[in-house]
């Protein structure tokens, strides 16, 4: 597979695999809620954090959808394979799928949450 930094018009976005960052740690809590773990260690965050005693690392709580999707990411889905499977959940209200899908993908990408891999 070969990481995409940028996507290309001729590329298929549905083809396309995240992969969750090797710097990203994520525990799945017992109601099913995916929370991700961010940790602060930058020389400014550990500044930040020394003087106002903030939390070495920041917790993210996703909701029920985020926390399918990431659970898509992390079987190694597709993008089309985790709309697929979003589509086939009916307690989810995803209307509509693939639109909501891409901007949550570019949300997670952008945050450095995950990356982009095509075949």
């Amino acid at each position: 597979m070969k990481k995409v930094s940028k996507i290309e018009k001729e590329q298929n976005f549905l083809e396309l695999r995240p992969v969750i960052c090797d710097h990203i740690k994520w525990v799945k809590r017992e109601d099913g809620v995916i929370q991700v773990i961010i940790p602060r260690s930058g020389k400014l965050e550990k500044l930040v954090r020394y003087f106002l005693k903030t939390p070495e690392t920041m917790k993210i709580d996703l909701d029920l959808v985020g926390s399918h999707v990431w659970s898509g990411i992390e079987k190694g889905f597709s993008i089309g394979e985790i709309g697929q499977m979003l589509e086939d959940e009916p307690e989810l209200d995803v209307d509509p799928v693939y639109e909501r899908l891409a901007t949550y993908i570019n949300i997670l990408r952008n945050n450095k949450f995950i990356d982009l891999y095509s075949a």
